[in-house]
C-alpha cells in the first residue's frame, strides 16, 4: 500500500519529490529544534508557485495533510510532521524592494537575514524578529515582534498583502481590500489557512547604523536593575527596545574572566538612534548599578539583527514557555532572580521581552494577534544537547513555568508555544471564534493542521474567553 501511494505521489509531483532514503530527504526534514525528529511521507522541494499548488492539490487527492517549512524555526516543530506531505519553501526566496514606494516583496521561503540584507541596501527595513535565520513566513503569520516592534509595530502590522495557496489549490492575493477576512486571519493566525508564497510589506527608513548590544550586571544587582527596568522600560522612546535576560555569562572580551560562567543579568539594548541621547535613555534602566561590562555600540542594522544567531543556532534541543504580564511586580522579579541560580545548562535563560509602543496602538481585534496591551512577555527556556536529559530539562522548565504563571496575565504568544497542539484558546483568546469561522470557509477539511490548530469545528457560536496559561 505504501509503495502504491509513493508511486502515485511520484507521478503527480515529479522530480521535486523526495522520499525517505532519497538524497537530501533527511537534511530537509531537520528543523531548528533538534528535539523534533519526524518523518514526512514525502518532501516537495518547491521552487515556484506551481510546485506549491501541485503539492497542495496532491496532498488533498492522496489523503495526506500538509506541513510547511519556511525557516524551520518554530519551537514546536510545526514545519515537519510524521506521514504528511511537507512543502520545503526554501526555493522561494525572491525579494523585490521598491525604495520609492517603501514596499518590499519577499518569497515565503526567505529568512529575515535575506530580507534585511536586501532592504538595507536602500536603508530600509520591515519589523522582524531578533534571530535573522528565522523564516519571514512563520514569524509573520504568528504576529512577529523584535527590535523594531515598539517603533513600527508587529510584522503583521506592516503586512500589506499576501499571495496564498488555499486548500483547494486556488491562488489568491488577500489584503485590506481583497478577501479582508482572510487577510485579518493571516495576521496572527499562523499557518492555518494555506501556504503563503509571497508577502508584501511596508518598509521604513532604518539605520544603516543603530545602537545595539548587551550590558551585563552581577546577579547580586539583578533585583535593583530589574526594578528600574520594570519602571522605566515601558516609558522608553519608541526608538528603543530592551530585553532583559537572566543567564550564564558568556566568555566574551567585555567581561572579566572571573565572571565567565557565572549567573548574570543582561540587558540586550536596541536604539534606532546612535546619538548620545540614546545612551541617556538606556542609562535609566541601570538602577544605579555598575555594569560588569558592556558591548553596547553603534553597529550596522544587519549586524544587530544577526547578533544573537550563534546563541540560538540550529542543532540543540529546546523547550520554553511564554507568559504575558501587565507589569513586572517585585514578587515576580524576586522569583526570577531566585530561579536564575538553578538554570540547568549554560544556554538556558529567563528572558523578559519588552513590547508596548506601536504594538499597543492597534486594537486587539484589528488582527488575529490579540495581545496588544501586554507590555512584558517572559520566556523561560532550556537548551541542551543530550536526549537522555529530556525529562530533566522539560520537567525543570514546566515547574518554573507554573511558578511564573501565578504572576501572569491570560494568554500566550502563538510562536512561543512549544506543545504541538491544544493551545489555540491561549493563543487567540476572544479572536478564536472568528478565526474558526474563517477556517471553515477556507479550509473546511483542516488540511493545514500542523500548527497551533484552529479546527473548523472549534466553536459553533459565541466567543472563547481568554484562558490562563
Amino acid at each position: 500500500m505504501e509503495d502504491l501511494l509513493n508511486s502515485r505521489l511520484a507521478d503527480r509531483l515529479g522530480p521535486v519529490a523526495a522520499f525517505p532514503g532519497d538524497a537530501g530527504y533527511d537534511e530537509r526534514r531537520q528543523v531548528w529544534n533538534a528535539a523534533i525528529d519526524r518523518s514526512p511521507s514525502v518532501i516537495v522541494r518547491a521552487g515556484d508557485l506551481n510546485h506549491v499548488r501541485n503539492a497542495v492539490t496532491t496532498a488533498a487527492a492522496c489523503g495526506l495533510n500538509v506541513c510547511i517549512k519556511g525557516g524551520g524555526h518554530n519551537i514546536a516543530g510545526s514545519a515537519v510532521a510524521d506521514g504528511a506531505l511537507m512543502i520545503d519553501m526554501s526555493g522561494l526566496k525572491q525579494i523585490e524592494i521598491d525604495a520609492e514606494l517603501l514596499i518590499g516583496r519577499v518569497g515565503g521561503g526567505a529568512t529575515w537575514a535575506d530580507f534585511d540584507a536586501a532592504a538595507q541596501v536602500h536603508g530600509l527595513a520591515a519589523p522582524g524578529g531578533v534571530v535573522s535565520s528565522t523564516g519571514v513566513a512563520g514569524l509573520t503569520l504568528g504576529g512577529g515582534f523584535g527590535w523594531l516592534a515598539r517603533l513600527h509595530g508587529l510584522a503583521v502590522d506592516n503586512l500589506l498583502s499576501a499571495e496564498i495557496v488555499l486548500a483547494d489549490g486556488t491562488v489568491t492575493v488577500c489584503s485590506q481590500s481583497e478577501h479582508p477576512d482572510l487577510f485579518w486571519a493571516l495576521r496572527g493566525g499562523g499557518g492555518n489557512f494555506g501556504v503563503v508564497t509571497e508577502f508584501t510589506f511596508r518598509l521604513h527608513p532604518v539605520g544603516p547604523q543603530v545602537l545595539f548590544g548587551p550590558t551585563f550586571f552581577a546577579l547580586k544587582d539583578a533585583r535593583r536593575v530589574l526594578a528600574a527596568y520594570a519602571e522605566h522600560a515601558p516609558l522608553l522612546p519608541r526608538k528603543a527596545c530592551v530585553w532583559a535576560n537572566l543567564m550564564t555569562a558568556p566568555p566574551v572580551p567585555v567581561l572579566p574572566e572571573s565572571v565567565h560562567g557565572t549567573k548574570v543579568l543582561t540587558l540586550m539594548q536596541f536604539h534606532a538612534d546612535t546619538a548620545e541621547e540614546a545612551q541617556a535613555d538606556l542609562q535609566s534602566l541601570h538602577g544605579g548599578a555598575e555594569p560588569l561590562g558592556s558591548a553596547l555600540a553603534p553597529r550596522p542594522f544587519t549586524e544587530a539583527q544577526g547578533f544573537l544567531d550563534a546563541a540560538y543556532d540550529f542543532g540543540a534541543r529546546n523547550y520554553w514557555r511564554a507568559h504575558n504580564h501587565h507589569t513586572l511586580t517585585p514578587s515576580l522579579i524576586d522569583l526570577f532572580v531566585d530561579l536564575a541560580s538553578g538554570l540547568p545548562t549554560p544556554e538556558s535563560e529567563l528572558l523578559i521581552c519588552l513590547l508596548g509602543g506601536a504594538v499597543a496602538d492597534v486594537g486587539e481585534n484589528a488582527t488575529a494577534f490579540p495581545h496588544r496591551q501586554i507590555p512584558f512577555m517572559t520566556t523561560p527556556g532550556v537548551r541542551w544537547c543530550d536526549e537522555r536529559d529530556d525529562p530533566r530539562m522539560i520537567g525543570w522548565l514546566k515547574d518554573v513555568s507554573e511558578l511564573i504563571a501565578a504572576h501572569a496575565a491570560p494568554g500566550s504568544y502563538v510562536n512561543f508555544i512549544t506543545e504541538a497542539e491544544g493551545n489555540a484558546p491561549r493563543a487567540y483568546g476572544r479572536n478564536l471564534a472568528r478565526l474558526a469561522a474563517i477556517k471553515r470557509k477556507y479550509d473546511p477539511a483542516n488540511l493545514f493542521r500542523f500548527n497551533q490548530n484552529i479546527a473548523p469545528d472549534t466553536l459553533s457560536a459565541g466567543e472563547c474567553p481568554l484562558h490562563s496559561p
